[in-house]
């Protein structure tokens, strides 16, 4: 089987009003932007992929076909050896290597999770917020996620002050397993600068979170690569420290590991390893005694080839975003159906490959 070729549209779908992710800071998300891509074979099997955009577009179809064309899909060593390269000039390509494994999960019958070892056992679910609100406003929408079945919630915080807002609501959810993210691993400044942490900023509201109980964890109060920093701020903490969403390919996890700084890892498929990477990185990982849950902030096909790797993986929690007027269905608009959880519960698409199916109305004419 050989690669005949890449197809990339680019796809902007308007959200039901707006909301201020913590990390574009000071600005307000209207619309869902991505760059859907479709792999061609000689066999007649097509996998699919995607990752986040800008309004406009980012256009990379023809690089990507002159390093693609001809290659076999099913050596994915050999093409990540040929992503390394794409990498070394950007943009990041690990999201391409998702849809290699969709043709060969196509080709074999089954889903990629059972190709790769892993399970269908139903996975609990966090919603994951993405923008910072006043305790009762934030109260009023974990009460609704909890009556959804939610088996926990994630908090975006930007300010150190913010530990005054966690307070309240563990007031309000005593029992409740609360995430706590601070978003300092990057961000996206297209309207003004974030406010970034120090070292003592972190390990000051780490202390705080220490006093507030049943933290699960803490994610990057610090930027991504600051190694030894995360290291010390785990070794200074009772609170898990957590990050590594948007780290770039398996050497920076390498890092977190034997640096012992981090006790969760989140490697997204889609943004910093692809699955095959994933699957390695969890595997290290387990080896360290460090839990893998993946960041999954990105679309219905990285949000699925995540949870193909959480199966492999056999992640504790799953990250489900939710921050209306982005919900699963605006994170889904590229797909025939939407993956929604079950009673706070998801499990991996059990059809061949991905298991998800592309909307072909969606697409530019």
């Amino acid at each position: 089987m050989q690669i005949t070729g890449v197809t990339q549209h680019h796809l902007s779908h308007p959200l039901d009003g707006s909301f201020q992710p913590t990390w574009i800071p000071g600005y307000p998300q209207s619309s869902h932007e991505v760059e859907l891509f479709e792999i061609r074979t000689d066999e007649g099997f097509t996998g699919i992929t995607a990752s986040p955009s800008f309004a406009g577009g980012l256009e990379y179809e023809t690089p990507l076909s002159l390093f693609l064309t001809g290659e076999d899909p099913h050596d994915v060593d050999a093409i990540r050896r040929k992503l390394e390269s794409i990498d070394l000039i950007g943009p990041r390509p690990w999201h391409i290597e998702l849809a290699l494994w969709d043709i060969i999960g196509k080709t074999a019958g089954k889903p990629v999770y059972e190709i790769l070892g892993g399970s269908d056992d139903p996975i609990p679910c966090y919603a994951s917020t993405g923008e910072v609100q006043d305790a009762d406003a934030r109260i009023e929408y974990i009460q609704d996620r909890v009556d959804e079945g939610f088996q926990a919630v994630k908090l975006r915080v930007t300010r150190p002050d913010d530990i005054d807002i966690v307070r309240e609501i563990r007031d309000a959810f005593p029992d409740l397993p609360l995430m706590v993210d601070a978003n300092k691993g990057w961000s996206v400044r297209i309207m003004q600068e974030e406010e970034r942490w120090s070292y003592k900023d972190a390990l000051r509201f780490a202390r705080d979170l220490e006093g507030v109980g049943g933290i699960e964890w803490l994610e990057e109060p610090l930027p991504r690569h600051e190694y030894d920093n995360y290291a010390r701020l785990r070794e200074a903490t009772t609170v898990p420290i957590a990050g590594g969403e948007f780290n770039n390919g398996l050497h920076h996890f390498h890092e977190f590991l034997d640096r012992g700084a981090l006790d969760v890892v989140q490697p997204d498929a889609a943004l910093a390893t692809g699955i095959q990477g994933g699957v390695n990185v969890a595997a290290r990982a387990a080896d360290h005694g460090v839990e893998f849950v993946p960041h999954t902030w990105t679309n219905g096909i990285g949000f699925a080839a995540n949870l193909h790797v959480m199966a492999v993986a056999g992640s504790p929690w799953c990250e489900f975003p939710m921050e209306p007027p982005w919900d699963c269905e605006a994170r889904d608009f590229l797909l025939e159906e939407t993956l929604d959880h079950e009673d706070g519960y998801v499990t991996p698409p059990d059809e061949p490959g991905l298991g998800i199916t592309l909307d072909r109305e969606v697409l530019p004419e």
